[in-house]
């Protein structure tokens, strides 16, 4: 087996060392890059806007990664008056680590509709909640707390800006490499990487690749592209993925 992890840095560097550790050929091609959104000049006040039991959500750790050190900067502390609320373990991890304050999540699955499962977020009517996230994205979220009455605002607090590679370059390299593995963790770097191939490489070994995605959403978009062999790792973040590739 030869993995290649298309995860951005660190995570992906991470993941790779990890599997070679454990004896495993694994190579690292990330597709996206991050900087600031232009939205944390912002992030102060909109924290500030809401009031006592009002819901807090954060769609990815990257937003945390961009926002906790702006407010730090800043001489802001998280509120500790707000309900918080987000999507995947690791983020939870990262938040509580630094705040010290509960944060809700799903206990199964790792995606807006499983956060939005959540008995806490059922009566919700005339709250205000404010999305940290990056640009772009789903607007699942969004909607759903909308129709459930809450007065609904964003920050941007990171974007998403994809890597670009020559196709023809990396379909021949990823063959010489032998890849047969892949490791795609998001619809836009899935769909980034099968535009990216030429039809050759997509009709020849991209869709005949084993593809490791993070939820059944994913595997959806992929059987659409043309892939059969998919897998579906219970949650995002690297442990998962590794008890999957292992």
């Amino acid at each position: 087996m030869s993995i290649l992890v298309t995860r951005p840095s660190p995570a992906g560097e991470q993941l790779v060392n990890r599997l070679r550790a454990r004896g495993k050929s694994a190579w690292h091609l990330p597709l996206i890059d991050f900087t600031p959104g232009n939205d944390l000049p912002h992030l102060a006040q909109r924290l500030a806007d809401l009031m006592a039991g009002d819901l807090l959500f954060i769609v990815s750790q990257h937003a945390i990664n961009y926002a906790h050190p702006w407010l730090t900067q800043q001489g802001v502390t998280w509120p500790a008056r707000l309900r918080y609320f987000a999507v995947g373990r690791t983020t939870v991890l990262r938040l509580h680590g630094l705040c010290g304050l509960p944060v809700s999540y799903p206990d199964e699955g790792e995606t807006s509709e499983d956060l939005l499962r959540l008995p806490a977020l059922a009566r919700i009517e005339g709250k205000r909640a404010l999305i940290l996230r990056g640009n772009g994205g789903r607007e699942v979220l969004e909607q759903t707390l909308r129709q459930r009455g809450v007065h609904t605002t964003y920050c941007e607090c990171y974007r998403r800006s994809p890597i670009h590679y020559d196709g023809e370059e990396q379909g021949r390299r990823m063959r010489t490499l032998g890849i047969d593995t892949l490791v795609i963790t998001s619809g836009e770097m899935l769909q980034q990487f099968y535009t990216l191939m030429p039809e050759y490489y997509r009709h020849a070994w991209l869709t005949h690749c084993r593809l490791i995605v993070i939820s059944e959403r994913l595997a959806m978009l992929a059987r659409q592209l043309g892939w059969t062999d998919i897998v579906v790792a219970n949650a995002a973040d690297n442990d998962a993925l590794m008890r999957v590739l292992l």
